[in-house]
């Protein structure tokens, strides 16, 4: 039995499958449906459903955790003796959180002590390199990444932006690609060359894909042929 709980968030964009069997509690980050409320449960199904209704124009608005709903989850966590609480800044997000969480859960499946797993997750963090790109830049500006301007002009052009995590832990845009065959190209030249800076045996990578399988099984071939 673990003397220790690996917890993580929605955003890791784990499966719930893979939480439940590996018993990994998460908070739900909450977002809107054309002014619903609604949580994102993990559960593959659902998200199929919200990318379906998004094709057919649904309005999608993200919002973050309280600092009530934070306080809630880690108490349901924390209810028993010498308790103690280690919360790891990971500089990363979706498929990169997942893939550190991943591997710390086998490490503490596999034995090895809380410490051993903090001072891992610390020491890799930073080498989980995050390339992604975006079809649709109207999410980007009311985010506020683009300006309203920057929006229209990219959509216009074509305009398809590849972003990248860089250690701080931001979202910045490395290439502005004029098109989606164009931004694909750029991800898989950026992974293929992160790739060439180590040995690859051994190594895990995660593609992941907002309902664009195709895409997403580009990329692996491309990469398959490489490695």
């Amino acid at each position: 039995m673990q003397s220790y709980i690996i917890a993580t968030s929605s955003t890791a964009d784990l499966p719930r499958t893979y939480l439940d069997e590996h018993h990994i509690p998460f908070i739900s980050y909450s977002f809107t449906i054309n002014d619903a409320p609604a949580v994102d449960d993990c559960i593959e199904e659902n998200r199929e459903k919200i990318y379906a209704g998004m094709r057919k124009g649904d309005i999608l608005t993200t919002s973050m955790i309280t600092q009530f709903a934070y306080e809630d989850f880690f108490r349901s966590l924390l209810d028993y003796p010498d308790r103690k609480l280690y919360v790891m800044d990971t500089r990363c997000i979706s498929g990169g959180l997942g893939l550190l969480v991943k591997e710390c859960v086998a490490m503490m499946e596999e034995g090895s002590s809380l410490d051993e797993v903090i001072a891992w997750g610390e020491n890799h963090k930073l080498k989980i390199a995050h390339r992604f790109t975006v079809d649709d830049l109207n999410y980007l500006k009311r985010g506020g990444r683009v300006s309203n301007t920057s929006a229209l002009v990219g959509s216009l052009l074509n305009i398809k932006p590849v972003l990248y995590v860089p250690d701080e832990g931001t979202l910045n845009v490395a290439v502005k690609a004029r098109g989606r065959k164009k931004a694909l190209e750029t991800i898989l030249k950026g992974v293929l060359h992160d790739l060439s800076l180590v040995d690859t045996a051994g190594e895990e990578m995660l593609i992941l894909h907002a309902d664009c399988f195709a895409d997403a099984d580009f990329i692996r071939a491309e990469v398959r042929k490489a490695h």
